[in-house]
């Protein structure tokens, strides 16, 4: 485990879920299963599978240990678990409850984080990842990439006031990066390679030093004028650097 805090928080939530739904297993992916987890920057990404969907009263259940952990500990803040039924896991393209952002909601569990847990997924109870989720094949894995790139990132970028909060230029350049290597060489990244493949890339060095300081060091509050001229700078790279890689991948293009 990656410090004792999360380790002693991850126990308990995962003895808190066996007492409010029936638990086959609970897994990690993303930065602590990866190995670039900062305990408190991180989110704990996880992956509960249960015997069958959550009842109603189990959803309320589950909703309680989550406020409960939330208020007892801050690093639960930044705890997302995706509850997915063992005879549903075959299916991509369904949405599991899951909790993020202090509430409950249905998401897919996409091809990148199916692709993540097969790959180095951290069992925290039950079985492997592997004992019960299909793999995923390459084609899904680039559709996916793909889809995001042209679904979200790019008409995102039409929305110039969301790029002055940190968390869209972290995770715009960074997703960025990490497709353009799961496309290019159909393997997975972490955020530590991410940040060096932008660098790579040509991407705004003052923009890459930005964020390598607010995940790995101590910065300062940004100034109004840094946050606007960071955003400008992220979305003048992002814009083309997307439309070219969609460009190279669009149907019939050799």
């Amino acid at each position: 485990m990656a410090d004792e805090s999360t380790g002693r928080l991850l126990r308990r939530f995962v003895s808190a879920v066996q007492q409010a739904v029936p638990l086959v297993s609970m897994w990690a992916h993303g930065s602590l299963a990866g190995g670039d987890y900062q305990p408190g920057r991180s989110d704990l990404d996880l992956i509960a599978v249960v015997r069958a969907p959550c009842t109603a009263a189990e959803e309320q259940q589950l909703r309680q240990v989550h406020e409960d952990l939330t208020r007892a500990d801050a690093l639960a803040l930044k705890l997302h678990c995706g509850y997915c039924a063992a005879g549903e896991l075959d299916d991509p393209e369904r949405r599991h409850l899951t909790w993020a952002h202090d509430e409950l909601m249905h998401r897919r569990v996409t091809p990148v984080t199916r692709r993540e847990l097969h790959e180095f997924g951290l069992v925290l109870y039950g079985e492997e990842p592997a004992a019960l989720l299909p793999p995923v094949t390459g084609e899904q894995l680039t559709g996916f990439v793909l889809a995001d790139l042209d679904g979200f990132w790019r008409p995102a970028l039409d929305h110039p006031q969301r790029w002055e909060r940190d968390i869209w230029v972290d995770l715009g350049l960074l997703t960025f990066a990490r497709a353009t290597v799961t496309l290019r060489d159909g393997r997975l990244i972490s955020k530590a390679e991410a940040l060096r493949e932008l660098t790579r890339l040509g991407a705004p060095g003052p923009v890459v030093d930005d964020i390598r300081q607010r995940r790995y060091g101590d910065p300062g509050p940004a100034s109004p004028q840094w946050v606007t001229r960071r955003a400008e700078l992220t979305r003048a790279f992002l814009r083309p650097a997307i439309e070219r890689i969609l460009a190279q991948r669009a149907p019939g293009t050799s």
